[in-house]
């Protein structure tokens, strides 16, 4: 459960701070946020006091239009969610499109991309209970997912970025037992983590303990916390992932009550970490006003850590 303490000096480590537009306008339920622009997120981050952004559905797709939109807000772009389809798909579609989005992200000045195998996915159907009908993985696919991830870790490096693997409900790598398996197999020096803390949470897993373990991996972080009682109302009502986060599965740092924030701060800062934390916690901002949202999570850190 979340510990309050005393404040964790991360200040004079080189992290900056961003948010994820699925908080205003949600890219799996365009119903949640739909009439939001994408000009307001970017607006609403900034003066909840962020400096960064990751991409959504709604950003534009040519780089002088959005770099100009992000430059009058001073805001930066630093990730975007890259879904593989190494289980369904021939290998070399995943990889063009991976190459392309590089290039696309590199000229916005972002240096990681946030990856996910989705070819098996059910994070996007509602009708698929979150744990009863997640997918099971065979071995042959965790090869595939392996050899296509060190394929995109080379194309990454060679345009000077990296990616991180993002394990994420609904994708047959979920739980710990899954993602250890899936970075047994791939070169690490290759293919990063995208620790986030909500999946891990929402998984059945210790946050703390994901990130002691991979810390040394990690290149990119999403915060998010959880709300206990949703938690157990998905799993007695056997809800999708999107019934989930309608219901309000998801909150950011300082409102949950589920993640060890004291901890996963004192782990950050004993480690060589740089890079971005961003508040990505999708809720329907109807009810969760995603301005006040992103201002209750910047204060939180604020307050615990002095960025």
């Amino acid at each position: 459960m979340r510990k309050t303490g005393s404040k964790m000096d991360l200040s004079k480590h080189f992290i900056k701070l961003g948010c994820a537009p699925i908080n205003w306008t949600n890219d799996d339920l365009p119903e949640l946020g739909g009439e939001l622009t994408f000009q307001q997120c970017l607006s609403e981050m900034a003066l909840a006091g962020f400096s960064g952004s990751e991409i959504g559905n709604k950003y534009p797709t040519d780089i002088e239009t959005l770099a100009y939109e992000c430059d009058i807000r001073n805001m930066q772009i630093c990730n975007q969610w890259f879904s593989c389809e190494f289980t369904t798909q021939p290998e070399e579609e995943t990889l063009q499109r991976f190459e392309e989005l590089t290039d696309f992200l590199y000229a916005l000045g972002a240096r990681v991309v946030g990856v996910c195998e989705t070819g098996q996915t059910i994070q996007g159907d509602i009708t698929k209970k979150m744990f009863d009908d997640a997918p099971v993985l065979t071995e042959e696919q965790f090869d595939k997912i392996a050899a296509g991830l060190n394929k995109m870790g080379e194309i990454a490096q060679r345009k000077g970025m990296k990616i991180g693997y993002h394990y994420h409900m609904g994708t047959g790598v979920q739980s710990m037992e899954e993602f250890d398996k899936l970075m047994s197999k791939v070169d690490k020096s290759l293919v990063g983590v995208l620790y986030d803390t909500g999946h891990a949470t929402f998984a059945g897993e210790d946050a703390v303990e994901v990130l002691r373990k991979y810390i040394d991996q990690v290149v990119h972080i999403h915060f998010k916390d959880v709300r206990s009682h949703i938690l157990q109302r998905v799993k007695d009502k056997k809800l999708s992932f999107l019934q989930a986060v309608k219901e309000g599965i998801y909150t950011v740092p300082g409102d949950g009550d589920m993640v060890d924030w004291d901890s996963i701060f004192e782990i950050i800062s004993a480690s060589n970490y740089q890079g971005w934390i961003v508040i990505e916690a999708e809720q329907d901002p109807a009810i969760a006003n995603p301005l006040e949202y992103a201002k209750k999570a910047r204060t939180f850190i604020t307050e615990k850590t002095g960025l």
